[in-house]
C-alpha cells in the first residue's frame, strides 16, 4: 500500500520539470496580477486628460497584453514538458506559434486602438458641441482598419521566410482575374472611395437626383451600397458605382431658402401697380428673416389673360423646411395686405363678353 504514494512522489517532486513549470506559471500570473493593478491605477488619472488618444491605448492595450502574457507562459511551459521528455518535434512548433500570436496580438491591440479613437474622438467632439464628419472619420478608421489587416499579413509571412515579391506580383495577377470577375463589386468599392474623398454628401444629409428617383436622408455610407431612407420611411439601397455616373442635389448644404411666386391683381387696378410693388419690396427689406444679402426684387412682369401679373423674388435666412414655409405665408398674407390696403383686388380667372351695338340678347322663357 506505501508503493503507490512513493511512486507519486517520486513522479512530481523527485523530477525536474514540475518546479520551473510552476514557477513559469506563478511569473504569469503575478505579470497579470501586476498589469491588472497598473491599469486600475492609471485609467482613472488617463481619464481626466483632455486628450483622446492616451486612454485609447490603454483600454485597446490591457486585453491583448494580458493574452500575450498567457501565451508565452503557457508556451513555455508546455515546452519545458517537451524538453523534459525528449519530444524535440514539438518545440518546432513553439517559435511559430509565439510568432503568430505576436503578430496577431499586434493586429488584435491595433484594431481596437483603432476602434477607440474613432469613439473616443466622437465623444469628444459631441462633448464640445463641435461639428464633425462622421462619413470621414468612419472611412479614415475602415482604411487604417484594412492596411492593418494588410500589414500585418505581410509581417507573418516573412516571419515564415516566404518570399514577399512573388506573393506580391500574385497578388497582382489574381487581381487582375478578381477583377475582371467582379468589375461591378470594385466599381461599387472606388464608388464608395469617392464619396469618402469627394464627399458630396455626409450622413445625416438629404440629397436628391434629378437622373433618377431618388431622394432622402442618407444613414449609412457603406464600401458597396448607401442606404437612403425616403421621407415615407422607406429605405433605399443604391450602389456606389451609381454615384459617379447621375448627378446628385444636396439640399442640407443649401446656404438659403428661395421664395419665388406670381401674383396677379385686376387689369382695372393697373394704377395700383407701382405702389403695391414698391410696398410689398420694402415689407421684404424690413422682414428680419429675409436675407437681404441676397438678391431680392418685386417687379410687374407679366400681362396675363386676366390679370397683370408681378414676382415676389427673395431669399430667407433659415434653411429649415417648416420653419421656411412659415416664413413664406407670412410673406404671402402680408402681400395680400398690402393689396387690399390699396383698394386692389386679386385676379381670378374672368371671362368678358363684348356684345356689337345692334345685337339684342333675348331671354327664352
Amino acid at each position: 500500500m506505501d508503493e503507490a504514494p512513493a511512486e507519486v512522489t517520486d513522479l512530481f517532486f523527485n523530477r525536474g520539470w514540475l518546479i520551473p513549470m510552476l514557477v513559469v506559471l506563478g511569473l504569469t500570473l503575478l505579470v497579470h496580477f501586476i498589469i491588472s493593478r497598473f491599469y486600475k491605477r492609471v485609467y482613472p488619472r488617463v481619464e481626466k486628460t483632455h486628450l483622446v488618444w492616451d486612454s485609447a491605448i490603454l483600454k485597446a492595450l490591457i486585453l491583448p497584453l494580458k493574452v500575450f502574457v498567457w501565451i508565452l507562459g503557457l508556451t513555455f511551459s508546455v515546452q519545458l514538458l517537451a524538453y523534459h521528455f525528449e519530444q524535440e518535434s514539438l518545440n518546432e512548433l513553439f517559435a511559430p506559434f509565439r510568432n503568430f500570436s505576436l503578430v496577431a496580438v499586434i493586429l488584435w491591440f491595433t484594431l481596437r486602438f483603432i476602434k477607440n479613437m474613432e469613439i473616443e474622438h466622437s465623444r469628444e467632439r459631441r462633448k464640445a458641441k463641435k461639428r464633425y464628419d462622421k462619413t470621414t472619420v468612419r472611412a479614415i478608421c475602415q482604411i487604417s482598419r484594412i492596411a492593418a489587416v494588410l500589414i500585418a499579413t505581410l509581417v507573418y509571412l516573412q516571419t515564415r521566410n516566404v518570399n514577399l515579391s512573388a506573393v506580391l506580383a500574385f497578388g497582382g495577377a489574381g487581381g487582375l482575374v478578381v477583377g475582371l470577375a467582379a468589375k461591378d463589386l470594385l466599381g461599387n468599392f472606388f464608388g464608395g472611395l469617392m464619396i469618402y474623398l469627394d464627399r458630396p454628401f455626409s450622413v445625416g444629409d438629404w440629397i436628391c437626383s434629378p437622373d433618377r428617383e431618388i431622394e432622402g436622408t442618407v444613414e449609412n455610407i457603406g464600401w458597396r451600397l448607401t442606404r437612403i431612407r425616403t421621407f415615407d420611411k422607406r429605405p433605399i439601397y443604391v450602389p456606389n458605382g451609381l454615384f459617379s455616373t447621375i448627378s446628385v442635389v444636396n439640399p442640407s448644404r443649401m446656404s438659403n431658402r428661395r421664395i419665388k411666386t406670381r401674383i396677379g391683381v385686376r387689369y382695372s387696378d393697373a394704377d395700383k401697380m407701382e405702389p403695391i410693388t414698391r410696398d410689398i419690396e420694402q415689407m421684404l427689406l424690413d422682414n428680419p428673416d429675409i436675407d437681404t444679402n441676397k438678391f431680392l426684387m418685386v417687379r410687374f412682369d407679366d400681362f396675363g389673360p386676366s390679370s397683370l401679373n408681378f414676382v415676389i423674388y427673395c431669399f430667407t435666412k433659415t434653411t429649415n423646411w417648416g420653419e421656411y414655409m412659415r416664413q413664406q405665408q407670412e410673406v404671402f398674407l402680408k402681400a395680400i395686405e398690402i393689396i387690399e390696403k390699396h383698394g386692389a383686388e386679386c385676379a381670378f380667372p374672368t371671362t368678358t363678353l363684348h356684345i356689337p351695338d345692334g345685337l339684342e340678347v333675348k331671354s327664352h322663357e
